[in-house]
């Protein structure tokens, strides 16, 4: 019994076409992935700058609000700056802000801090890490607007005695 000619055909052709085809759709995806990044990035960019005086000035607040929490008369006043404190800081993080406030002992990072003080140390290990935090900064999109003031360590060699 003979196949019939179209089971027996050369399938070559359609093959190719496939794979081109699947070239096609690849490349389109591709594509279609870039210009979606490229929205985002873009919409994120326009979103932080727009949003930078905003977040300028939610961070005076928020800083001041810190102060008179710090000085406040009674603890209901401290209270209340410093829950006054906590919503202004997630309306800083909600529009791109982030609050710089290294941790003691941290490494120094002149980009996002500026020293306000210098604290000498004989420990070597210590030189150049932070020892407390004056004032908190502000980055936004990765920028810093506003340093951290901190007060750093730096490492003195004890004198040598002459014996």
């Amino acid at each position: 019994m003979t196949e019939p000619a179209a089971a027996t055909g050369n399938f070559d052709p359609i093959t190719e076409r496939i794979d081109d085809l699947a070239r096609v759709i690849a490349r389109q995806a591709a594509t279609i992935e870039r210009l979606a990044d490229d929205a985002k990035a873009r919409a994120q960019r326009e979103r932080a700058g727009a949003d930078v005086p905003l977040v300028v000035e939610l961070f005076a607040l928020f800083d001041e609000a810190r102060t008179l929490a710090a000085t406040a008369g009674s603890d209901t006043e401290r209270a209340a700056f410093e829950t006054f404190a906590n919503r202004l800081e997630r309306l800083l993080v909600g529009r791109g802000g982030q609050l710089v406030e290294p941790k003691p002992g941290s490494a120094f990072d002149a980009i996002t801090m500026e020293a306000a003080d210098v604290l000498p140390t004989g420990d070597p290990a210590a030189d150049r890490t932070v020892h407390s935090v004056v004032q908190s900064g502000l980055t936004i999109a990765d920028r810093s607007v506003r340093p951290a003031k901190v007060v750093v360590h730096r490492h003195k060699p004890a004198p040598k005695s002459d014996e």
